[in-house]
């Protein structure tokens, strides 16, 4: 009979989640994930497979976690307001956390997706579901009012997705509060049904 296990796999994840969002893939060793875990080496290989394993279910996990709460914010009403929020918890959470982590997806598209067909293909994923919510969440705002119908709003969920990872690179690099709001109001703009 198996040996039950001693530790909680879900909080290991996490832990393990948190390791690689801050230090990337290359960076965190088997000693940084071993001492995040507080697993043993035996104890992790077993649960998880090695490093890469571990770091695709960690990924994964936090893929989900994200498309959750994209979701969940898009759904509000009105759709303008909705997708303001969206793009200004980006900032706001750069302010009350560790502006190094930035947002993992965005992190393996500069780190691993360029030599990683598997970590590309989730990245990619990522921004189809980023323009599938957004595309969803501006027609909607088209039909109620609340965002402007000049533009597509495919081309416009387009537009936002290519912005998504810029604002998250200044966001990590310390831009400027005022210049992200800037930047932010003018990216917006493009919602406005006034012109």
């Amino acid at each position: 009979m198996a040996r039950p296990q001693a530790f909680n796999t879900t909080e290991a994840l996490h832990q393990a989640m948190n390791v690689f969002w801050h230090k990337g893939y290359e960076a965190t060793s088997m000693a940084d994930l071993l001492a995040a875990t507080g697993l043993s080496k035996s104890s992790l290989y077993a649960a998880f497979g090695g490093k890469r394993e571990l770091f695709v279910a960690a990924f994964d996990a936090y893929r989900e976690a994200r498309e959750r709460e994209m979701r969940r914010m898009l759904a509000h009403r009105p759709a303008r307001e909705a997708i303001e929020g969206f793009f200004r918890k980006i900032v706001l959470d750069a302010g009350d956390g560790d502006p190094s982590r930035g947002c993992m997806s965005i992190n393996q598209a500069v780190e691993m997706a360029p030599r990683d067909p598997e970590i590309r293909g989730r990245v990619l994923q990522d921004f189809t579901l980023i323009e599938e919510a957004l595309a969803e969440a501006i027609a909607r705002g088209q039909a109620e009012g609340s965002v402007g119908d000049a533009y597509d709003a495919r081309h416009l969920a387009r537009l936002l997705v290519l912005a998504f990872p810029g604002l998250q690179i200044m966001v990590r690099a310390g831009s400027d509060r005022a210049r992200l709001d800037d930047s932010l109001n003018s990216l917006l703009f493009m919602l406005d049904r006034d012109h």
